[in-house]
């Protein structure tokens, strides 16, 4: 992949992986917030082996599929998003993107709907 200087940068932890689970990029807070499993030595290696079940079985469905895959964890009192998506080179899907972003507490939730006028 072709480093981009933003994505060190971005406050989000952002992981790559090819068709088959090999993690091809990773920016410097997954690095950090992976730095239990070996960080960026995880490059080259397959993230379905860093998953337990049923984890891995999830993955691998997402990965085979293409599917999205979003939802909300809490660890160590830090409630995080993690979306999981395709990516594509040239119209193909060529494997998946997850991106993690911690919730601060209390963050505050909009309804942009537009509220229906009285008459």
């Amino acid at each position: 992949m072709v480093e981009k200087e933003w994505v060190d940068g971005f406050p989000g932890a952002v992981t790559v992986c090819d068709r088959t689970g090999i993690v091809v990029e990773m920016n410097d807070k997954a690095a950090q917030g992976y730095a239990e499993q070996g960080g960026r030595a995880l490059l080259g290696t397959n993230m379905l082996d860093c998953h337990p079940e049923p984890s891995r079985t999830r993955l691998q469905v997402l990965l085979e599929n293409g599917q999205s895959n979003i939802y909300t964890i809490e660890k160590r009192g830090v409630k995080k998003l993690v979306f999981q998506a395709p990516w594509y080179h040239d119209g193909i899907r060529a494997g998946m993107v997850e991106l993690v972003l911690e919730l601060p507490a209390g963050m505050p939730h909009f309804v942009r709907d537009k509220q229906p006028t009285a008459s």
